[in-house]
């Protein structure tokens, strides 16, 4: 059984940094894929980030790009959002997920390609 947690969200100024958490519990996370997404109230689940199942590959949005780093460490069954230069627009809940193919990071900003996920972490920069 699969299970996702994530952590590190919190209240900061726009110009701070956060790193958020996620931690896999049960079999294979080293084979998937793992994403970040984020969702603001009233709207559509976002992508934000996917590291493959060996960091080889990474992807981010435009939006983040420049400013968010995905990373994972397989011995600690974790994956890493670092999240710099905090503007308004990234006021959101963080969630984490997993792809659901081992082994395949295809079509990663696809929510539906993703079949577990965490109950996310609040993140919210103000001005």
């Amino acid at each position: 059984q699969v299970q996702l947690a994530e952590s590190g969200g919190g209240l900061v100024q726009a110009g701070a940094s956060l790193r958020l958490a996620c931690v896999h519990s049960g079999d294979n996370f080293s084979t998937y894929a793992m994403g970040w997404f984020r969702q603001a109230p009233g709207k559509e689940r976002e992508f934000v980030a996917t590291i493959s199942w060996g960091s080889a590959f990474t992807t981010y949005s435009d939006p983040v790009k420049g400013r968010f780093t995905i990373s994972r460490d397989n011995t600690m069954n974790t994956v890493f959002l670092q999240m710099t230069d905090l503007i308004s627009a990234d006021t959101a809940v963080y969630y984490c997920a997993r792809h659901a193919t081992p082994r395949s990071v295809l079509r990663p900003e696809e929510p539906n390609r993703y079949n577990y996920w965490g109950q996310g972490t609040q993140v919210t920069v103000v001005a």
